[in-house]
């Protein structure tokens, strides 16, 4: 079932003009963050149970109504396909050196500030958001699925849209969104390290730099895919970025040059083949057993 969605996903995707479930999930999220946010841990975790709770209801209620539905809604939680397109909408224009249209593009998949990035700032942006939107977008929600089925995607996608929209450390997230950042570091702590092992055997390289480097990045696990690309690329990636004009200092992955706009289609060709290593792996885990 799970190696299904993921082909299915990949082949067909999802169109951008329909309504989509993670929409869904992120007004129940912002929803409750309005109404129970009082600074305190105890309501974030409440959110993260509850949005748990929810998932495992759904997921089973779904799953009774055969293999070919749930499949189809398997493939909501995947973003093989959208995570692809979304990256080449930035590496086309940027390999014909319309940097303007690179920029627009790289805007939709970063928080980063990116209305001054030269041509390596515009690749190092859409890599990084590459290598590690492959581990939360695709390898955390296929192993939810195939470790515990519907339940288990729906509860990956959950925890991992409720952090990315309360998991900040800020004054009124900060106690809120506590639960919510930890229950995302702890869904993806394994999957994190698959990712890069996948990326590094996609790449035939970047073993060092994932053990040397991943564990400098501000994240517990968005070194371990990142640095594996950084040293399959051959490249560096991290270092000076600026947010809300505020500047910020990413952890330097890799010992190489800048990237350009080539290494942003290397890493495409690169991410392609990872992803066709999950589905190897996916296909093989059920005959372990």
């Amino acid at each position: 079932m799970a190696l299904a969605a993921l082909i299915v996903e990949a082949a067909v995707g999802y169109p951008r003009r329909w309504w989509h479930p993670v929409m869904g999930v992120g007004a129940l999220i912002d929803g409750f963050e309005r109404r129970w946010n009082r600074r305190r841990r105890l309501e974030g975790v409440a959110l993260v149970v509850l949005l748990v709770a929810l998932s495992v209801v759904l997921g089973l209620a779904i799953e009774r109504l055969g293999t070919i539905v749930t499949v189809a809604v398997a493939t909501t939680g995947l973003a093989q396909r959208s995570l692809h397109d979304h990256v080449a909408a930035v590496a086309t224009p940027l390999a014909a050196g319309n940097l303007s249209a690179a920029r627009g593009a790289v805007a939709m998949i970063v928080g980063r500030d990116t209305d001054t990035l030269d041509e390596a700032g515009v690749a190092t942006a859409a890599i990084e958001s590459l290598a590690e939107s492959f581990c939360d977008g695709v390898v955390a929600p296929a192993l939810g699925l195939l470790l515990f089925g519907l339940p288990g995607l729906f509860a990956v996608k959950a925890i991992n849209t409720a952090d990315s929209m309360v998991g900040h450390r800020t004054p009124d997230l900060s106690a809120f969104g506590w639960a919510a950042a930890r229950a995302d570091d702890l869904v993806n702590f394994v999957p994190a390290r698959i990712a890069g092992v996948l990326i590094a055997l996609a790449g035939q390289g970047g073993w060092q730099t994932m053990r040397r480097d991943a564990p400098a990045h501000a994240s517990p696990n968005g070194g371990w895919p990142e640095a594996a690309m950084a040293g399959a690329l051959g490249q560096r990636l991290g270092g000076a970025v600026s947010y809300d004009g505020e500047p910020a200092h990413r952890a330097v992955l890799g010992d190489g040059p800048l990237p350009d706009a080539g290494d942003l289609l290397r890493a495409l060709r690169i991410y392609r083949t990872a992803c066709l290593l999950l589905w190897m792996l996916v296909g093989i885990v059920p005959w372990l057993g």
